[in-house]
């Protein structure tokens, strides 16, 4: 798990290309904001249709080849895309550089849920997205220094954090890993082909969690026009203020699982969509430091919860030789949360104001959690 830990750390830590990528595409290539937007909403596209797929094929070869190849093939492709002008080239190469790139996410779901007792996933699943948000904390800051000398740069460095954790990655020795070798890896019966699709109660969970993972991405999309545009703080402020859910993650979130393991994943579902809408239905007032602050706490403390334990839940009632298919359908709504979820919040904040969004972000996230409270125990 530490090995995991480390390699999403060193892999996240590069993670430049994609923040910066509507920057890069309007100052060095020359689009449009809308044909930069058009480059990322296909990126999510095709992370949305590659999950499952790249789940399925995790459970057939293993889920360590698939990292491997994820790992190594989306550092090559970082460096290809970096030569390439042509607008329709790059929107070309952003479907594939996705495919690859978030192939890794469910095979490393996967793998966890492989490696770890059931009685510690959540703890597991809570470690490594600390991992992800240490390395997502440090990347960026990196990136913005090397955009002053030179764009391209960004893609060397992305390149090289992929390739550096594929090497480490490699070089260890997975002596009580069975799923490691594909020869070892239970064949799926003809028959169970389309066990996930009769599914009832998973279908339901993967429904359930949407409406909360489009309240979840609004601190990608409406939230930094709210607080910078209709409240006046600057963007340096509004970094500090994206800074506290970093900072809390970090340090909090995995004791805050420890402390919380022995409560269901029924009552811990529910609190963590509770905890969201909450969250983001105080922005309606919150209009001051202090206000805003709390609310960032809060709908952290709904993210500390959430995140770790729907991927503890879908681990637990996954056939096991079907996990990575299961987590690939649960890395899918996430992918469709937080490419539809920017674009729609700012579409209601732009016509409707942000008291009708925040409105319904604490909807949106009080009817997840009356759909979860409806799963069975």
């Amino acid at each position: 798990m530490w090995v995991l830990f480390f390699t999403s750390l060193i892999n996240r830590s590069g993670t430049m290309v994609l923040p910066f990528l509507t920057l890069y595409l309007t100052k060095k290539i020359g689009t449009s904001p809308a044909e930069a937007g058009t480059a990322l909403l296909v990126y999510g596209i095709a992370a949305f249709l590659a999950a499952p797929l790249t789940g399925r094929i995790a459970d057939r070869v293993g889920s360590l080849k698939v990292m491997k190849f994820a790992l190594l093939g989306s550092g090559l492709f970082f460096i290809l895309y970096s030569f390439l002008n042509n607008y329709y080239l790059i929107l070309v190469a952003s479907f594939f550089l996705a495919a690859i790139n978030e192939a890794f996410r469910p095979a490393n779901l996967s793998l966890i849920s492989e490696l770890v007792e059931p009685s510690q996933r959540r703890i597991a699943f809570a470690l490594n997205r600390l991992a992800i948000n240490a390395g997502m904390s440090v990347g960026p800051v990196i990136g913005g220094f090397l955009t002053l000398i030179d764009f391209h740069f960004l893609f060397y460095a992305n390149a090289l954090s992929s390739i550096a954790s594929w090497i480490y990655l490699s070089r260890v020795k997975w002596t009580s890993l069975q799923s490691a070798s594909s020869s070892e890896v239970p064949e799926i019966e003809p028959k169970e082909k389309i066990r996930i699709f009769s599914d009832k109660l998973f279908l339901f969970f993967l429904v359930a969690v949407v409406p909360v993972n489009l309240v979840f991405s609004q601190h990608l999309g409406a939230l930094p026009l709210y607080i910078v545009d209709e409240l006046g703080f600057s963007t340096a402020a509004f970094g500090l203020l994206s800074a506290i859910n970093t900072v809390m993650i970090i340090f909090l979130e995995v004791p805050l699982n420890d402390l919380l393991s022995e409560i269901s994943y029924k009552k811990s579902l529910v609190l963590g969509a509770l905890l969201a809408a909450i969250g983001f239905g105080l922005f309606a007032v919150a209009q001051t430091l202090i206000p805003l602050v709390i609310a960032i706490a809060v709908f952290t403390f709904g993210e500390m919860i959430f995140f770790p334990v729907t991927a503890a839940y879908t681990s637990e009632v996954a056939p096991d030789n079907r996990r990575g298919e299961y987590m690939g359908y649960y890395q899918m709504t996430f992918s469709f949360a937080f490419s539809a979820g920017p674009w729609l919040g700012t579409v209601v904040y732009q016509n409707f104001g942000s008291m009708v969004l925040w409105i319904s972000c604490l909807c949106l996230g009080i009817l997840s959690a009356l759909l979860l409270g409806l799963i069975r125990k």
